[in-house]
């Protein structure tokens, strides 16, 4: 029977590294103990490149006044959050998710940034 296990978050993520991206949501997975949010960004050339990043349970996003039209796949959004260790992958923890509207939406835990109300 296959097993997911959870991992600390110092082991996947580098909290002092800050990644923010803009791309189209492509794909959402709403599942425990992460949800995960992929992207399809371009990159300075041009190329398309796609980004995956975690973001908290469906409970804890809901308790964030996150709403299942949020993620829709198809929008272009903005994700604010934190790098991989693995600096090769495109991947990162979400801290925040902001919409084409302008409406944001705390989505994972927060890293080494500095607080936007200093």
């Amino acid at each position: 029977m296959p097993a997911s296990a959870h991992h600390s978050f110092a082991a996947a993520f580098d909290a002092d590294k800050p990644v923010s991206v803009q791309g189209v949501i492509t794909q959402v997975k709403l599942a425990n103990p992460h949800s995960w949010i992929y992207l399809d960004v371009k990159d300075a050339s041009g190329t398309v490149q796609q980004w995956g990043f975690e973001a908290q349970t469906p409970t804890a996003l809901i308790r964030s006044g996150v709403k299942p039209d949020v993620f829709k796949v198809g929008s272009t959004v903005t994700i604010r959050g934190c790098h991989a260790r693995d600096a090769a992958k495109n991947e990162g923890a979400a801290r925040e998710i902001i919409l084409a509207d302008g409406r944001s939406y705390i989505i994972g835990p927060k890293g080494n940034e500095p607080d936007a109300n200093r």
